[in-house]
């Protein structure tokens, strides 16, 4: 990316009231080089002005510089939310088709929401699953709301907070939030984020227990995945969470036989 940028300055000399035009050109403006290190000429219409033409090459390079930083910086933040934008595609794709169940899978699709915006301003998608857990309710729940457990299924050391406003930190940090509600055995709320996404950017994942005597139906509803994310995002809560606690439910069965 490179960039020129020249436009004209009008100026007064305190002195003697006269205007005088001229301008600032910047050849070699890039991300490649330090500000400091940028080139800029002045010049100025013949006629009086030297006044003016000095100031510009020494105050005025000054704040020039400082303008050109924000600049850059500006055009980098627009840059890096511009690399998760969707293709034309991604915005206009039909919603997936409902996948047929396999094992113990009882649905597991997801719907395109461009307009759902959640922290900062980029497109996003909602994410629907359902399992199917040999465990009774509140042993599933607790899962989830149990540091002891969760670290036994993430195989990482855990920070759970299981209270409204209370901090979940797993997987070695790739994945952060907070408890936003809980229900005992029937509902978690969360914000919910992995490390990979914009900064400040968070889902809300609505974790729901349908008690089905020796099983439960874990219904998951997540809002607001960066559209580039969606499959990274649908995969590590099929690989990372589901197949992990099954593992860790077998284990405990296995255990107590």
């Amino acid at each position: 990316m490179h960039l020129r940028i020249r436009y004209v300055n009008t100026g007064t000399v305190k002195e003697s009231g006269e205007k005088h035009k001229g301008s600032v050109e910047i050849p070699n403006l890039s991300e490649e080089n330090e500000v400091d290190d940028t080139e800029i000429n002045v010049s100025k219409k013949k006629g009086e002005g030297d006044v003016l033409k000095d100031l510009m090459r020494t105050e005025g390079t000054m704040k020039v510089r400082e303008a050109l930083r924000d600049y850059l910086k500006a055009l980098k933040t627009e840059f890096t939310l511009g690399m998760i934008l969707p293709t034309k595609a991604a915005v206009g794709q039909e919603p997936a088709a409902e996948q047929k169940p396999s094992g113990n899978t009882v649905q597991d699709c997801v719907s395109p929401q461009p307009l759902d915006i959640v922290g900062v301003k980029i497109p996003t998608v909602k994410i629907l699953m359902r399992e199917i857990f040999s465990s009774p309710a509140d042993e599933l729940y607790s899962i989830f709301t149990t540091k002891e457990l969760v670290q036994k299924f993430s195989k990482c050391p855990a920070v759970i907070e299981a209270e409204k406003g209370g901090k979940l930190l797993m997987f070695d940090g790739c994945v952060s939030g907070e408890y936003a509600e809980l229900v005992p055995s029937q509902r978690i709320v969360l914000k919910w984020r992995c490390r990979s996404w914009p900064d400040e950017h968070y889902a809300t994942v609505a974790l729901n227990f349908k008690d089905m005597a020796a099983q439960t139906e874990l219904e998951l509803e997540c809002t607001g995945v960066p559209v580039s994310n969606e499959e990274s995002t649908r995969q590590c809560w099929k690989k990372q969470y589901f197949e992990e606690i099954r593992t860790l439910l077998q284990q405990s069965k296995d255990s107590m036989e």
